[in-house]
């Protein structure tokens, strides 16, 4: 029994030298396997050597210690807070440099005193009711450009009339054409696109609410009218396309059509667009000209293709 125990010890003693033998390896492996993946081990094989180069520490098994690459791929906390801050600072001179505008409620004696006269003051116009800040084209709404005559007051009619001395420098409407109408409706689209609107006048378009008058909703229905009769007399000319024409000193003037007769026609529609009767020349097929409303050029046969005009 005694040689049975010692037997027994000395296999015990002997298994505890073992594992003290090999207790080094375990302990790295056990170390190992906790560790997090190396960026060798994630990335492609040429890591290697790249990592060398940019002078990672190395680790006790030839790798580079990830822990040294995490910390150059975050930036430090420093840099991160300067960035942002640099980043607002820029946002906010960006938006102190654009004016700030509130549209409000003009009286024409507030107005008046915007034509460009005072040097430290926007100049200032309006048309239809609607106030735009014009002093970005100071050279020619300022003293001595030939837009001056629109600073300082709405003259809306004077945008279609041509009339800019007088009586004609008014925002009365009256009497103009629905296609006159649609030109001031686009006037004042051209104005909100490439101006500051500085808000509504009082008077003939607006009350001192700021709702619309009666006579802006005039203005508007008929320009509607107009864009309708415009698209009209599109369509005709279209239909009946208008005949090519030439003139010189010698000879005078002609018109002719390449399929068709000419004839003069009155145009669709012209009366309500511009409040005048004008003509057109027209071609016209030879199963067409029995239509009412067509005329034959004085001293040019009904079947010539081409006629001599005065």
């Amino acid at each position: 029994s005694s040689l049975s125990l010692h037997s027994a010890q000395f296999a015990v003693s002997s298994r505890m030298s073992a594992m003290a033998d090999y207790s080094p390896s375990l302990l790295n492996l056990r170390s190992r396997s906790n560790a997090r993946p190396s960026a060798a081990a994630l990335a492609p094989d040429e890591f290697d050597d790249s990592a060398n180069r940019t002078g990672n520490k190395l680790g006790g098994d030839g790798v580079p210690d990830p822990r040294d690459r995490d910390e150059d791929l975050h930036p430090a906390p420093a840099c991160l807070g300067l960035a942002i801050a640099v980043f607002f600072v820029a946002i906010v001179l960006y938006l102190s440099s654009e004016p700030v505008v509130r549209p409000r409620i003009w009286t024409k004696e507030e107005l008046a005193i915007h034509n460009g006269t005072v040097e430290e003051l926007p100049i200032l116009l309006g048309i239809l009711g609607n106030v735009y800040d014009v002093t970005k084209g100071r050279t020619h709404y300022g003293v001595g450009g030939s837009y001056n005559h629109f600073a300082g007051r709405d003259a809306t009619r004077a945008f279609v009339s041509g009339n800019f001395t007088g009586d004609g420098l008014t925002d009365s409407v009256r009497g103009l054409s629905p296609m006159q109408l649609k030109s001031l409706v686009d006037w004042q689209k051209f104005y909100n696109k490439s101006y500051i609107y500085m808000g509504k006048l009082v008077g003939t378009y607006y009350y001192p609410n700021g709702t619309a008058t009666k006579e802006l909703k005039w203005v508007h229905t008929n320009a509607k009218v107009g864009i309708k009769l415009l698209k009209q007399q599109e369509s005709e000319e279209k239909k009946h396309p208008n005949c090519n024409s030439r003139w010189s000193q010698n000879h005078g003037g002609e018109v002719w059509c390449d399929i068709g007769y000419p004839r003069l026609v009155q145009k669709v529609g012209e009366l309500h667009l511009t409040g005048k009767v004008s003509s057109r020349c027209a071609c016209y097929r030879m199963e067409e000209l029995s239509q009412s409303g067509l005329k034959v050029y004085e001293g040019c046969s009904s079947l010539a293709s081409t006629c001599k005009v005065s």
